[in-house]
């Protein structure tokens, strides 16, 4: 094996990996060029259980995990608990031999406590920023500009500054570290959410997901309060008043699983809508590829407007046509391979619905406009904007 490139830490306290796969595919993508990479992370609840795994040469060191059930001090014991068990692992890990590059991935922003004491040592800093964590913290609490709201800008402008370079996820974000952030040009890099095609593709659909029934509808991904699952399942009851020749799956877990098998309940949905909770790989893989429609309900808001929704990608690598609100960053990626529902409007998401339902032809072309489009935003794209980051991270070291 030729010489590393360099020791790698990469901080990530909202997932486990590699069930966060922009993580998993950056942390895959580093060890392929030649670094020696270990990941901090939480564990999971449904997998990613064991403390240490070795998985693809990359070394995964996991932590317990003190969820957040939505409150404000929920998250407080959360990353207290997170910061100080990352920091534990920090000093164990650099005791072997030091880290030549830390990876921080937000939310939170409080991760550059860890980095901090790395970089005095001499470590490069990478910012992997994958959530405004101010507008986060608006459309989440809806508080307005409080003190706990600056105190988020002020941790977001503490890290960009502290940062030798940014990984933004779209443009939106590199605007934002540009002026926000103060940022020079050079040291900020795209570094897009996309899937591996070479992993995550169609496969032969399974027409006994749609329980019986004529069209599957889907949801993948993460179920916080902001990510809409309410409007979606309003819209489906909305829907369901108009027909009930469809089936609809949602995939994923979170704080808002049960609240909202507790409203699916409450509006009769039950025997139409099934929440699966984390499913393996292989089952997204074949819900995705039976699916008519698949749904992005994410409210616009300041935070999911500018934000890439790694669900639509996802839908876009299997094919999909999509339904979405207006949101702007929705629209950068899916282009035409979505229809747009007026903003935060359940009754314009169910028309939206039914139109691609009822109208064959016109999922066909946005299925083939997704498989278009998905070339261009593929994870080989964004690998090689992480190895450039990486590549002006060492510059600045003097190591290459």
């Amino acid at each position: 094996m030729s010489a590393s490139l360099g020791r790698v830490v990469v901080l990530d306290e909202n997932l486990s990996v590699p069930f966060d796969r922009r993580v998993w595919h950056e942390a895959r993508s580093l060890s392929r060029a030649g670094f020696e990479v270990d990941v901090v992370c939480p564990q999971g609840t449904e997998r990613d259980r064991e403390p240490f795994e070795l998985r693809e040469g990359i070394r995964i060191h996991r932590f317990p995990a003190a969820s957040a059930n939505g409150s404000a001090i929920s998250y407080v014991r959360e990353y207290g608990s997170a910061l100080w068990h990352m920091s534990r692992l920090i000093r164990k890990l650099a005791r072997e031999r030091p880290f030549d590059l830390v990876h921080a991935c937000n939310p939170p922003d409080l991760l550059l406590l860890v980095a901090w004491p790395l970089k005095r040592r001499g470590a490069r800093f990478l910012f992997d920023h994958h959530d405004l964590v101010p507008e986060l913290y608006l459309s989440r609490f809806g508080r307005g500009k409080d003190a706990l709201y600056r105190l988020t800008r002020l941790l977001e402008r503490a890290t960009f500054h502290l940062a030798d370079v940014v990984i933004a996820t779209n443009e939106s974000y590199r605007r934002i570290a540009l002026t926000r952030g103060r940022k020079h040009p050079e040291d900020v890099f795209v570094v897009r959410s996309a899937p591996d095609l070479s992993r995550f593709r169609a496969a032969d659909p399974d027409p006994a997901l749609k329980r019986g029934r004529r069209y599957l509808l889907a949801y993948l991904g993460v179920m916080g309060p902001q990510d809409g699952l309410d409007h979606a399942v309003r819209a489906l009851a909305a829907l369901r008043r108009r027909r009930d020749d469809w089936h609809a799956m949602f995939l994923g877990g979170g704080e808002m699983l049960e609240p909202m098998r507790r409203l699916s309940r409450e509006l009769g949905l039950q025997d139409v809508v099934e929440f699966t909770g984390w499913a393996p790989d292989e089952d997204i893989v074949r819900v995705l590829s039976t699916a008519d429609v698949c749904i992005a309900p994410d409210p616009k808001n300041p935070f999911n407007d500018v934000s890439t929704m790694v669900k639509v990608v996802e839908y876009m690598a299997m094919a999909r046509p999509i339904v979405s609100y207006d949101l702007a960053e929705s629209a950068v990626s899916a282009g035409d391979a979505a229809i747009y529902a007026e903003a935060d409007d359940v009754d314009s998401f169910a028309a939206c619905i039914e139109a691609l339902l009822d109208d064959p032809d016109r999922r066909a072309a946005m299925s083939a406009e997704a498989s278009t489009r998905i070339e261009a935003l593929s994870w080989p794209h964004s690998e090689r904007a992480l190895l450039a980051a990486y590549d002006r991270a060492l510059s600045k070291s003097g190591k290459n």
